[in-house]
């Protein structure tokens, strides 16, 4: 089978020696040894001022929208995975969804400030497929209206902006370590932010609002990182380089050999280095995307529709009509890429979908 992605694992003696450091201590959690030096190489990597890695991707979001969202309207995208919008109805939010700008895939920043109302309180923007949102624009319409940005950059993991790591900007930003991503703990996430202030807030509230042992600043939840997770993540960390060199072939490859004639990739956005976290390619309907899906799918080929359905039509969302991300969440799939990826593998892909498209 040729899956739409698969984890990349270190060699198993070097993930056993980091964990053979967390066995001898018999310390398992609660930011041990391994954790803080996961969170310092992490640091250094992604030149950030503050990191604070959490035990999934989807619990920064519910942190950032516990601090800054205080019950009010959350204006977000319609496309993105759904524990963005989820999180904004789990944390009794209101998701208030603007359209999306139909090349970048990001939300359309031209749109946010007619949604805003007397209610919003912040905006969630993510950074599709590691795509940046349009963040100048995104940001002064923040400050203009007293707002906090959160963004969801669960695909980031490397990606630069304007030659810094896109992590630093916003007031919160997240990422996700989960096993499909380019870096990962198994499963795992981080939060980043600039501030003192609000790095303190992060950090509390995901160790269930602790001051010390014996005292509380605030309410808090368990969003922990374990050992375990910690080693999978340094015996990663030296094989970065070589991950996103060998998925930015796989792309290289997609690029260079699809009959874009009929079809469309994702514009990438200006002043941003890439991390090829994934390959979403649009056909010109649903019509063709299932046809070309089908015929993947006997011979074992499985991509996915990703991201699938537009999160306005959600029933929990309430979402308005949404007509750009709705068309694009109908049209979109994301071809197999990881490390490993053969030639083979791709020239038959390229081959199906460029019959079935021409």
């Amino acid at each position: 089978m040729i899956p739409v992605t698969k984890t990349f694992l270190p060699p198993q003696e070097e993930y056993n020696s980091y964990v053979k450091r967390a066995w001898d201590k018999v310390w398992l959690t609660n930011r041990g040894e391994l954790t803080l030096e996961l969170e310092d190489k992490l640091k250094k990597y992604l030149d950030v001022p503050h990191i604070t890695i959490t035990n999934n991707g989807t619990i920064p979001l519910q942190i950032a929208l516990k601090l800054f969202g205080k019950g009010g309207e959350i204006i977000t995208t319609p496309f993105s995975y759904v524990a963005t919008s989820a999180a904004i109805v789990w944390e009794n939010c209101t998701p208030v969804f603007v359209d999306i700008n139909p090349e970048y895939l990001t939300i359309d920043e031209t749109k946010i400030e007619a949604a805003i109302t007397s209610k919003t309180t912040a905006i969630l923007a993510t950074h599709v497929f590691g795509n940046p949102c349009h963040i100048e624009a995104i940001e002064a319409i923040a400050k203009k209206h007293n707002l906090k940005v959160i963004y969801d950059a669960a695909h980031c993991f490397g990606v630069t902006y304007n030659k810094q790591s896109v992590f630093n900007f916003g007031d919160v930003s997240t990422c996700s370590f989960h096993a499909t991503k380019l870096f990962h703990t198994g499963e795992g996430g981080a939060m980043f932010c600039n501030d003192d202030a609000t790095q303190q807030q992060l950090f509390y509230s995901h160790n269930f609002g602790h001051n010390g042992p014996l005292a509380f600043h605030g309410l808090g939840i368990n969003a922990k990182i374990s050992e375990l997770q910690s080693a999978m993540g340094l015996a990663l960390f030296p094989y970065m380089e070589h991950i996103i060199a060998e998925r930015k072939k796989v792309t290289d490859f997609y690029n260079s050999h699809l009959n874009f004639e009929n079809l469309k990739s994702i514009k990438i956005r200006e002043n941003t280095e890439w991390n090829h976290s994934y390959y979403p390619l649009l056909f010109e309907s649903e019509a063709v995307l299932l046809k070309v899906q089908e015929a993947l799918a006997e011979e074992n080929i499985i991509p996915r529709r990703y991201f699938y359905p537009s999160l306005n039509t959600i029933t929990y969302t309430n979402g308005a009509e949404m007509p750009v991300s709705e068309s694009i969440a109908s049209r979109v799939v994301c071809l197999p890429l990881y490390v490993g990826l053969s030639t083979i593998d791709l020239e038959k892909i390229v081959a199906i979908i460029n019959k079935l498209t021409s």
